[in-house]
């Protein structure tokens, strides 16, 4: 069952949540729903690759599961595992009572499973929104799995059998471009890049965020914003900061944004020192 009638629709729920988005996410999402594809969005952190899966699970009403991708991250912490400490209290329990195929029987049931994201997705009952956050970050193998699963919807449990999904997640996947990833996975997904929002938009999406702020302020903000981001940082201040800038300068009082003011309070746009010292040199150094 389609979540999204229309591409503007899906446009007009975001905005509702307060996600503000562009006619390219649009349109990728609503194909998404209705091809029952996953979305990958690949792009520079801080964008709001996350947020969107996030405000997909608010506008639809949709129960989040997240799966957050790390270095090392395997089968037993992305799909399931057993139980092992209420596995050997019941062995124990046992012991002596039953032979040892019955207590074998007994243990590797539901009571025992422990499901991870990826199981607790296929398994729901409820329509999920399944994220699977930074999946650059994981290795070859897992990657495989992930595929395998995006792929057929159902896990095999040696001693439980194969688990079928219930009703096919809303999956968006994320990931910051910090390796390649492979052809058959993005082979699987609609391709959406996501990049740092023009002036006008994030202008708009200080307005939703932040309430009371005046609409020519959020403009100063965002170009401010987006000056700081063009030059050559660790680490460009990302959506997320703006908002947080944002609410700082009127808890501040702040009207009118000036050099003083950028010194005063550039810490919460910025979190490296090279990044402070590089952006206070440039932004102080007089225009050519």
């Amino acid at each position: 069952m389609s979540r999204f009638r229309s591409a503007d629709e899906v446009r007009e729920r975001l905005g509702a949540v307060q996600y503000l988005v562009d006619e390219p996410v649009a349109v990728t999402v609503y194909l998404a729903d209705r091809l029952d594809k996953p979305v990958l969005c690949e792009g520079p952190a801080g964008v709001g690759k996350t947020e969107l899966a996030k405000s997909l699970a608010r506008a639809a009403g949709h129960r989040l599961i997240r799966l957050q991708c790390y270095e090392g991250l395997d089968e037993a912490k992305a799909l399931y595992e057993w139980n092992y400490k209420k596995q050997l209290l019941r062995i124990q329990a046992d012991a002596g009572a039953t032979d040892w195929h019955r207590v074998e029987q007994d243990v590797f049931t539901e009571d025992f499973l422990l499901a991870r994201p990826l199981l607790a997705a296929i398994r729901s009952a409820d329509p999920v929104v399944l994220l699977i956050d930074e999946v650059d970050r994981v290795e070859v193998e897992t990657e495989a799995l992930l595929l395998e699963i995006l792929s057929e919807w159902q896990v095999s449990i040696p001693e439980l059998g194969t688990v079928v999904a219930v009703r096919q997640p809303l999956v968006v996947l994320t990931s910051n471009n910090t390796r390649e990833l492979s052809e058959a996975l993005k082979r699987r997904c609609l391709f959406l890049h996501m990049d740092y929002p023009e002036v006008e938009r994030e202008a708009a999406i200080v307005r939703a965020r932040v309430p009371g702020i005046e609409a020519a302020f959020a403009e100063q903000i965002a170009r401010v914003v987006r000056s700081i981001r063009a030059l050559d940082l660790k680490k460009p201040p990302s959506v997320a900061e703006t908002l947080d800038w944002a609410r700082s300068l009127l808890l501040l009082g702040v009207t009118v944004i000036d050099a003083g003011v950028v010194d005063r309070t550039l810490a919460i746009l910025l979190k490296y020192q090279q990044d402070l010292e590089r952006a206070r040199r440039d932004l102080a150094r007089p225009p050519a």
